[in-house]
């Protein structure tokens, strides 16, 4: 409908209003600008790349490359809108094999930011330098011949207050960060990263001869420990990396990282594949850990669905969910591969009974002295070894006494509660006597601690180490003292009581996988229950240690106290009971 005045109501925007609409598809936040100049670099061959970034990025981003740099031509014309070295043509959408090709990150980055470049080829006798302000290209001058890149975005949305007022805190803009860098890393294990942060270290993984080491670097060698492998092909598809063995699945989500063609992407179809490939094998509220990187042919993937390329449609769904499925299945089956991929980048089986050997047993905690000196433990660890014979073998017996009767592959302990025969998981039980008392005393506001004679050093990567110093207060308040200890270690000083010795390392790997989902959780119960069950989990009795007859009669009775709780605090089964009128329906004996 026309205005009034004749005039036609449809305008063409200004080239400085389009490019800040087009910013805003790219540039959500600092982190974003932070992966596409990411991407530039890996995709200029870098082997190198250094970011740092001051005040979240919101000051400053600067990423360094050794890559191969643009010549004097080519670089004001980066900074044109569609102007890319990735694509000739139309044909090329359909078999993308570099990370970036939209053509629109640095204008879009120029739009909303002030950015100054440096850049020389090998070959080249001078480089070049030049500044774009308000999405325009400025002098060009000449630059020392330093092989690569450096660019630096300064005083991001300066001309978007709005976009800057919804943008978090100064800390979360710079996990986003550290988030992003970190996803590259695990992709990129040939290419050293390194970040900074107000000109302290946060990251530097040098680079590694596989994904199994850049893993390591990332999530620590613990994490690999619970791990198991998975490998498998078909025509057109292969997946390899690892899945954490079902037994050390937990409440936690991190990390659930997928990788397709060395992009990191969020695909629920493969997401409900890793889900539906576990089904059956972990506890109930317990989600799959894993790093996983799928190699998709080219042509039967389409990552151009998404402005911020996070997601990718398949040209065969229903096949790839079916060929993950059965992967993650064969997996934490420990069916062989019939894949050929290199020994190089295989990673180690976990035992399914790997935790017995993590740490040393250490007695049970406040068990009642016993005077009696018979021990169930006799023999092999197969063996079920039997008290004596009762001279009354089918009496009934008051239906809260606890009779000891031995213990199975130093794991299961078989006693008698009252007429009943129970089957006890000896560590899941006595993790839930201690969550129980821990829970009770922290709604009681008297979580007691106990000071180690001898502090436990454990070694964190500065990330780590400031994400215990942002919740150090809160962890007091549960009867954990942990203080830094230099760059990159910290000293657990003290423990609740009841818990007895616990291994540092293993414990801090688990408090981090609990903290790092304290932002996402709005109760504060539901934030202290975590780390009480994993402090419950790392203080209980482990499987794989000998227990003597008095000590399965105080644990099993501490567990009734508790009322005989059939889950541990993540979901673990602790208990099999069998009545005597099943046992008496069992071996005939009704009627008799």
């Amino acid at each position: 409908m026309p205005t009034t005045d004749g005039r036609g109501k449809i305008c063409i925007l200004p080239e400085e209003v389009i490019g800040r609409i087009a910013a805003g598809e790219v540039v959500e936040r600092p982190a974003a600008v932070v992966k596409e100049l990411l991407e530039n670099s890996i995709d200029a061959g870098s082997r190198s790349i250094t970011i740092d970034v001051k005040n979240g990025g919101l000051s400053l981003i600067r990423v360094t490359d050794d890559g191969e740099g643009m010549s004097r031509e080519d670089a004001p014309r980066a900074f044109y809108r569609h102007a890319t070295s990735k694509l000739q043509s139309d044909a090329d959408l359909w078999s993308i094999r570099t990370m970036g090709f939209r053509g629109e990150a640095l204008p879009s980055i120029a739009a909303v930011a002030q950015v100054r470049l440096r850049t020389a080829t090998r070959s080249a006798e001078v480089g070049t330098a030049l500044e774009v302000v308000d999405g325009l290209v400025g002098k060009i001058a000449d630059a020392p011949p330093v092989t690569g890149t450096r660019i630096e975005v300064a005083e991001l949305f300066h001309n978007q207050p709005a976009r800057k007022k919804f943008l978090k805190s100064i800390a979360t803009e710079c996990s986003h960060i550290t988030r992003v860098v970190q996803q590259a890393a695990l992709a990129w294990p040939s290419i050293q990263f390194r970040l900074t942060h107000n000109a302290q270290e946060m990251m530097n993984y040098p680079a590694v001869f596989s994904a199994l080491d850049r893993i390591a670097q990332v999530y620590r060698p613990v994490f690999l420990e619970q791990c198991v492998s998975l490998q498998a092909a078909l025509p057109g598809v292969a997946i390899n990396g690892c899945i954490v063995d079902a037994i050390y699945a937990k409440s936690s989500r991190t990390p659930q990282e997928v990788f397709v063609n060395r992009r990191p992407i969020r695909s629920l179809a493969v997401s409900h594949a890793v889900g539906e490939g576990y089904a059956s094998f972990v506890a109930k509220g317990c989600h799959p850990r894993f790093v996983l990187f799928l190699e998709v042919d080219p042509d039967r993937v389409d990552v151009n669905v998404h402005p911020a390329k996070r997601e990718v449609r398949f040209s065969d769904n229903e096949t790839v969910h079916q060929f993950v499925r059965r992967a993650v299945r064969r997996a934490l089956s420990r069916e062989e591969s019939t894949d050929n991929s290199s020994e190089g980048d295989r990673f180690p089986r976990a035992s399914p009974h790997a935790s017995r050997s993590v740490a040393e047993p250490s007695p049970m905690p406040e068990s009642p002295p016993m005077n009696s000196s018979l021990s169930a433990w006799q023999g092999s660890e197969t063996q079920l070894t039997f008290v004596s014979e009762a001279a009354e073998p089918y009496a009934r017996v008051p239906s809260t006494e606890v009779i000891p009767l031995g213990q199975i592959n130093r794991t299961f302990l078989v006693v008698q509660v009252g007429g009943d025969l129970t089957v006890i998981d000896q560590h899941t039980a006595h993790e839930r006597v201690l969550f129980e008392r821990l829970f009770r005393s922290w709604t009681t506001r008297k979580i007691d601690a106990q000071a180690l004679l001898i502090p436990d050093p454990v070694e964190l990567s500065p990330a780590q180490v400031g994400l215990l110093q942002r919740y150090q207060s809160d962890l007091e308040k549960l009867g954990l003292e942990i203080e830094p200890f230099g760059a990159s270690t910290v000293l657990i000083r003290s423990t609740p009581v009841g818990l007895g010795r616990i291994d540092g390392g293993l414990f801090l790997q688990d408090l981090f996988e609990d903290l790092t989902q304290w932002d996402s959780l709005a109760s504060l119960e539901t934030k202290v229950r975590s780390v009480l069950a994993s402090m419950a989990c790392h203080g209980a009795v482990r499987a794989g240690r000998p227990m003597r007859l008095e000590e399965i009669t105080a644990l099993v009775e501490e567990w009734q106290r508790e009322g005989e709780i059939t889950t541990c605090p993540h979901g673990r089964r602790t208990s099999f009971r069998l009545t005597t009128d099943e046992l008496e329906k069992m071996f005939g004996r009704v009627g008799w």
